[in-house]
């Protein structure tokens, strides 16, 4: 996807590879990745109006970063992660709610059993034909269908740099998709853009750059150029070599109600 910085099954190989790449650095994506900002979980929530500690499905849950902000907001969480790795770590961070293994295409609950389905940077991940029918079908009367993408706020100098710096021979072969892709179980998305900080040094944020599946399925030596390349551009910048800086961060949140 060309708005989220994420990728498109123009290969499917690497596509598949991709993919699966996270439940081997599941421990560096929970200490990596950023978590998402409350004022988007409140807004992919209010279709449900005053619903007291509504049930959301943190579908695609990962390591837990979503569910955090749930929690906070007050929801009720269920979790459903296809990997393993990933699984054992939000178990880890998260003794309860347990993660159920499944995927968005075979989701482990019954029919109208949450008020919301939440997807933390994964919804571009699934096969819509297969997927929006069972987020439909676990979906309650009134229920609500979001999705979250972190993006670097490339309207910052540094950070564009910082983004050309970091592209992969990968991310050069692959198509932009809109986000949106239309389903008729389903209203248009609305989507609203919310600001967001991450705190980071040169070194962590490279790391969190190593998270990302793109640099993830290079092989290893390809990888670690391209983390000291990006260690080495920011402890060069005034603006990131003194110790903590924080990372200006855009999260896209799109919702839809079903029809």
């Amino acid at each position: 996807m060309s708005e989220t910085g994420e990728p498109n099954p123009s290969h499917p190989e690497l596509w598949a590879r991709r993919a699966n790449s996270f439940g081997a650095e599941a421990g560096a994506y929970a200490a990596h990745r950023p978590d998402y900002p409350l004022a988007g979980i409140r807004w992919a929530l209010e279709p449900l109006g005053a619903t007291a500690e509504p049930e959301v499905l943190d579908l695609a849950a990962g390591t837990g970063k979503l569910t955090d902000g749930l929690i906070e907001v007050g929801a009720r969480v269920t979790a459903v992660e296809p990997d393993d790795a990933m699984r054992a770590e939000f178990a880890r961070r998260h003794p309860r709610p347990a993660a159920l293994a499944g995927s968005a295409e075979s989701i482990p609950l019954p029919a109208d059993s949450v008020d919301a389905v939440l997807v933390g940077q994964a919804f571009h991940w699934f096969d819509p034909p297969r997927a929006f029918p069972e987020i439909a079908r676990v979906l309650r009367p009134g229920g609500v269908l979001a999705a979250f993408w972190n993006m670097h706020d490339s309207s910052v100098e540094w950070v564009a740099e910082l983004d050309r710096l970091s592209r992969t021979e990968v991310l050069t072969r692959q198509r932009s998709r809109d986000p949106d892709p239309a389903h008729p179980l389903f209203a248009p998305f609305r989507r609203q853009y919310f600001p967001h900080t991450q705190r980071r040094t040169a070194e962590s944020l490279a790391a969190t750059v190593g998270t990302h599946s793109h640099a993830l399925v290079l092989d290893s030596a390809d990888r670690a150029a391209l983390l000291a390349r990006i260690a080495e551009y920011l402890r060069g910048r005034p603006e990131t070599r003194s110790g903590e800086f924080d990372l200006p961060l855009r999260t896209l949140v799109v919702r839809t109600t079903p029809r």
